[in-house]
């Protein structure tokens, strides 16, 4: 039988996941707000984090393992959307990530002028805000607090299933 605390910490953490992705594709798709390659980074641990606790659910033998995961996968959500807000703020200047594009699919010359023509999004543009904040700095604060919660879980699991 599941542990009860654990068991809601794991689902607030899987429903605010999704939330999250949801929201990020609707304000993409049907906003019409461009992200940048890092925001497109930034939402691979939330991705993760729910096929993670997917398999959870169906699997809890290994379910403190997915815990010390989900930590390590949060730490680096974190890192990517501090590094994020740098950029947005002027404090780290782009890097080659902010600039990539997708070069496998430019097989001509042609192909490479059309892709000159597009306009790429900075990783320093900030292109939607809620309440004034970009949503990096949204995920810099749920990242965190994933972080932080995540860890405690890992390293107090054997009390807290009890």
């Amino acid at each position: 039988m599941p542990n009860s605390q654990i068991d809601s910490y794991l689902k607030i953490i899987f429903f605010i996941s999704l939330i999250s992705l949801i929201s990020a594709f609707y304000i993409e798709y049907v906003l019409g707000h461009q992200p940048c390659n890092l925001c497109l980074i930034q939402r691979v641990p939330y991705a993760l984090c729910t096929i993670l606790l997917i398999l959870n659910y169906f699997h809890r033998k290994d379910e403190k393992f997915i815990i010390l995961l989900l930590t390590l996968i949060f730490s680096f959500s974190f890192l990517v959307s501090f590094y994020h807000f740098g950029i947005e703020q002027g404090f780290f200047n782009e890097s080659a990530v902010c600039a990539m594009k997708n070069i496998s699919d430019i097989i001509s010359k042609e192909e490479l002028l059309k892709q000159l023509q597009l306009k790429t999004i900075s990783c320093k543009d900030v292109t939607f805000r809620l309440f004034g904040f970009s949503l990096t700095t949204f995920n810099i604060i749920i990242s965190l607090i994933f972080f932080t919660l995540l860890l405690k879980i890992f390293k107090n699991y054997e009390k807290l299933k009890k």
